[in-house]
């Protein structure tokens, strides 16, 4: 099994203040997980992230983690003889970070979710889910796909992950439209766009215990009348 040490050195500090402690799952660049720290940085999101896991080594998501001064690991899922196996050293790490919730941010393993963290892991996808996701779905991938099939309305989805992919209760959905002109490129960063509104807000209703699930459907309750994490 390939496990590196944990890594807390970096160039520069970041928040340790929110509320609500996440941990970030990422396979490459990072770009989602940048997001959110730009909410966190000027107190846009009441939360901190406390540790980020890789299953690839050398992906700039780490370099990210490590410039912004937080723990982050390198967990290769090659070194793994079962999906099981390398979720439990996975989530193993996570609960040692003491994370609430789990942040998946262009993490492109299937994950099995322990019973405990049922309904505290969240994934963002790339379209609105059922149409375009599923095993390969992801990135350049998903936009193409939109293209070829003449779409006319793509967007993006936040749901709770389970044991399947880019399965589970839908949290947020936002729509954009599907330009004439559009190139695989051009939709996504529109696409990306939006990705950076819904993730934050469906944290922010985690956070604020607005989420109510029943069977595969979610809802966001507006106006709750509970209070919240405690600070």
């Amino acid at each position: 099994m390939q496990k590196t040490n944990l890594d807390t050195k970096s160039s520069q500090g970041t928040p340790d203040r929110g509320r609500l402690k996440m941990a970030v799952l990422l396979s490459g660049s990072g770009t989602t997980f940048q997001n959110l720290l730009d909410r966190i940085t000027p107190g846009k999101l009441d939360a901190r992230v406390v540790l980020v896991l890789s299953d690839r080594p050398g992906v700039l998501g780490l370099e990210r983690a490590a410039k912004a001064n937080i723990p982050h690991e390198v967990i290769d899922r090659k070194s793994f003889s079962s999906a099981q196996a390398f979720s439990e050293t996975m989530f193993e790490a996570i609960r040692a970070s003491g994370a609430d919730l789990v942040v998946l941010a262009g993490f492109l393993r299937l994950l099995p979710i322990p019973s405990d963290f049922t309904h505290k892991v969240m994934n963002i996808h790339p379209s609105l889910i059922p149409s375009f996701c599923g095993k390969g779905f992801h990135g350049h991938h998903v936009h193409q796909a939109v293209l070829d099939a003449g779409n006319k309305i793509t967007g993006c989805t936040v749901h709770f992950a389970d044991n399947e992919y880019d399965h589970g209760p839908i949290l947020v959905q936002k729509a954009v439209e599907v330009a004439e002109d559009d190139t695989a490129d051009s939709l996504a960063k529109r696409v990306f766009a939006v990705e950076c509104e819904a993730y934050p807000e469906a944290i922010e209703a985690f956070l604020e215990e607005r989420i109510r699930v029943s069977g595969r459907t979610a809802r966001i309750v507006r106006n709750s009348d509970h209070a919240g994490w405690d600070a």
